[in-house]
């Protein structure tokens, strides 16, 4: 009974492990790159670059949903930044500018591991596009 009671936690735990090793799907993984299906990547902004007004709502829109993770700026420097687990980007950076702008969405409002979905917080698809267009517009490197 004594080995029993020995044997059966580390089977358990070892069970565990392999269950989570096959129930998260491999491009949800940390640290694994981003899995964008192709209808997202072909995906274009349908508001023009440069409409204010467009950029005004994008920022407003970013204050209240993005700020506090990805920063005023979106270096990855906001208040709850250090909370996280991974590194929330650098929207300044040229591989950041570099994404297509349905990767940038996909990545921005359907989200993975810590990065949640957003899709019923910012049901309007006019709205998500005007966060993509206030962070390309702002988030540069000086």
């Amino acid at each position: 009974m004594k080995r029993f009671n020995l044997i059966m936690p580390a089977v358990l735990v070892a069970a565990a492990f392999l269950l989570l090793a096959f129930v998260v799907p491999q491009d949800q993984k940390k640290g694994e790159p981003w899995n964008i299906p192709d209808n997202y990547l072909k995906m274009k902004n349908p508001l023009a670059a440069d409409d204010a007004a467009m950029i005004n709502v994008g920022k407003t829109l970013y204050a209240k949903h993005c700020r506090s993770c990805h920063g005023n700026a979106g270096l990855g420097d906001g208040v709850k930044a250090k909370q996280l687990k991974t590194f929330p980007g650098d929207f300044s950076s040229e591989a950041f500018h570099n994404l297509s702008d349905g990767a940038i969405y996909y990545k921005s409002f359907i989200g993975r591991d810590e990065m949640p979905n957003f899709e019923k917080s910012i049901p309007d698809m006019e709205d998500r596009w005007a966060i993509v267009t206030y962070i390309r517009a702002t988030c540069r490197k000086k």
